[in-house]
């Protein structure tokens, strides 16, 4: 099983919107480093208090741990979309065979197939 041509574009196509979502998450909580698909979180300054302080570091704790997340998910994303434009999507990258429609479409950033 191949992929034509008109199924690679709607993979591409929803990877881009994926991609742009997450950079858009991202966004809210964190700014771009220079460096593509790299985020740096940022502490809020809440107030001077100790109470405020505990907040303002859980929220810093809690988007870290979210940074993190959506960092994999974007590099996946972008990972996938190279891999379109040099002819190797679908392909696994461990056995060289192909990764099934199915689990395409139900995560078309895979590197494997299950």
């Amino acid at each position: 099983m191949s992929l034509e041509s008109s199924q690679i574009s709607e993979f591409k196509e929803t990877l881009l919107g994926e991609k742009a979502r997450l950079e858009g998450e991202l966004a809210r909580f964190a700014k771009p480093t220079g460096v593509p698909g790299q985020f740096e979180t940022q502490m809020e300054n809440l107030g001077d208090d100790s109470d405020e302080s505990a907040s303002e570091v859980e929220g810093y704790v809690d988007n870290l741990a979210l940074e993190t997340t959506l960092e994999t998910q974007l590099k996946d994303a972008t990972d996938a979309l190279q891999r379109i434009e040099d002819g190797t999507f679908g392909v696994d990258e461990v056995t060289g065979e192909e990764i099934s429609l199915e689990r395409l479409k139900a995560y078309p950033a895979a590197r494997t197939a299950i």
